[in-house]
């Protein structure tokens, strides 16, 4: 049968029930009540298999014996993240690994942000790693996926959305910048940062002050630190 094979007690849960993408079927070796009631409401059909045959199907994951098939994921367009009321963006460049995506994604939800933009080309696309990673989050948050991230951000700005680069030095300290308004955080990947196109195309920079030797945070650290304290000045209203 085709489709996403996805794993995790959690991920098939939040995919059950969030009615985002279609369930072709759920794979369960646990016998947990919660996942046969959610399937039940669902109306996804159930097929008990062992916890053998799991670990074949998903070879060195942490399945936790429950397991879907699903459709597709649905990406968003740029537009329905930008519609918002009061748009809150994160924006990833370069991010390859998945469970930094999930991180993001389980960060973006928590937050409550408008949605999670990605390119299409050399980053982690929303895949079942990154959705157990996110613990079930992605089935939730909107992700566009752009062709161009530096031309993607110009139309942020135009739809009236600060940018900011989130970058380790240099740039204005967080808690001294006003995010209560539309803004997008602009984050890539440890290694190397956001290429300077990315970098250029936004309206200015914003840093993580560090008392430590160590002078960056994981993606998915800093992007929580950001998108909570935008959270924060907002009131914690959910726009």
């Amino acid at each position: 049968m085709k489709g996403e094979l996805l794993y995790g007690l959690r991920p098939v849960l939040e995919l059950l029930r969030s009615g985002r993408r279609e369930v072709l079927e759920v794979l369960d070796a646990s016998g947990s009540e919660e996942i046969e009631q959610a399937a039940a409401e669902r109306g996804a059909p159930v097929r008990r298999i062992s916890r053998k045959r799991a670990a074949e199907l998903v070879p060195g994951s942490v399945h936790q014996g429950v397991l879907a098939r699903a459709g597709p994921y649905p990406y968003a367009e740029l537009e329905e993240i930008l519609s918002d009321g009061v748009p809150l963006l994160l924006v990833l460049d370069g991010v390859t690994d998945p469970q930094n995506l999930g991180g993001v994604l389980r960060v973006a939800d928590a937050a409550g942000a408008s949605g999670v933009v990605i390119p299409k080309d050399r980053a982690a696309p929303v895949t079942p790693a990154a959705v157990k990673a996110s613990a079930g989050a992605s089935e939730y948050v909107r992700v566009a996926r752009e062709t161009n991230l530096r031309r993607a951000l110009e139309h942020v700005k135009e739809a009236g959305v600060w940018v900011y680069a989130a970058e380790s030095r240099g740039g204005t300290p967080y808690v001294e910048l006003d995010l209560a308004g539309p803004v997008a955080l602009a984050l890539g990947s440890e290694g190397r940062g956001l290429r300077r196109l990315v970098r250029e195309a936004c309206d200015g920079m914003v840093s993580i002050p560090m008392c430590g030797t160590v002078d960056s945070l994981n993606v998915s650290v800093a992007a929580a630190v950001l998108a909570f304290e935008a959270r924060r000045q907002r009131g914690w209203r959910r726009t």
